[in-house]
């Protein structure tokens, strides 16, 4: 379940389901009231978004332009913050001269209002353009496939909208969907309290590169992406 906190503390309580168990993905024990027979499944997606900032940042320098890159969230909610903050904090990293833009739609839906604040970004000197908007997102990627610039998806690989998607911030809920069912068939399934997908456990990273990427920055991603896990890079959780 995705947002209804509310309904699934109300179902999950007791008496209504005192023998049944749950699982809200993408939401902490504590937003849940910690109820005893519901785990919450939350994922580390400022990990995902260094990763994809750090490439923006670094692709700049293979062509001419500003240095400028830029982020489209849908509503100010904690995953969208994070992914941003992730991406802003990477960027600086490969490039502390690199501009990020971020703007917010206020909408998941419309993708023609990811397409306008896209292209207000790119009139400003944007070059490499990341939603985090869901659908409403898509209208930012097209933007950014029309001028020429790269784009760069969420939440799922989004490459196969063509060769103008740099990379996507993937969230890997088919990982923690089958570790969570792995642990109640195993006997391991522990409920009130809640479990984090990182890169640590494959819950989150990148999906496919471009082709049109250098192998040398690859091996720079995959370098950072080590430091991340060993702990040695501290990523901002809230947007700065």
């Amino acid at each position: 379940m995705f947002r209804p906190y509310e309904r699934l503390r109300a179902v999950a309580r007791p008496p209504l389901r005192p023998a049944a168990f749950f699982w809200a993905v993408v939401a902490p024990g504590d937003e849940l009231g910690r109820p005893k027979n519901v785990q919450g499944l939350i994922f580390s997606e400022e990990e995902a978004g260094y990763l994809a900032g750090h490439l923006a940042a670094l692709v700049l320098a293979l062509s001419p332009g500003d240095n400028v890159i830029s982020s489209i969230g849908g509503q100010r909610m904690p995953s969208v913050e994070r992914l941003i903050a992730g991406y802003r904090a990477g960027a600086r990293g490969a490039n502390p001269r690199v501009a990020t833009l971020n703007s917010y739609t206020d909408d998941f839906l419309d993708p023609l209002k990811g397409r306008s604040v896209a292209l207000s970004q790119i009139a400003k000197g944007s070059r490499v353009v990341f939603q985090v908007a869901g659908a409403c997102g898509l209208g930012a990627l097209e933007a950014a496939k029309e001028h020429g610039i790269w784009g760069i998806g969420v939440d799922v690989d989004q490459s196969h909208l063509g060769p103008h998607i740099l990379t996507s911030a993937v969230k890997r809920l088919d990982v923690a969907v089958f570790d969570t069912i792995e642990k109640l068939v195993n006997g391991k399934f522990k409920t009130g309290r809640t479990s984090r997908f990182s890169l640590r456990n494959h819950g989150v990273g990148l999906g496919a590169i471009s082709r049109d990427v250098p192998r040398s920055l690859v091996a720079e991603i995959e370098r950072i992406r080590a430091e991340i896990v060993a702990g040695t890079i501290a990523i901002p959780n809230p947007v700065r």
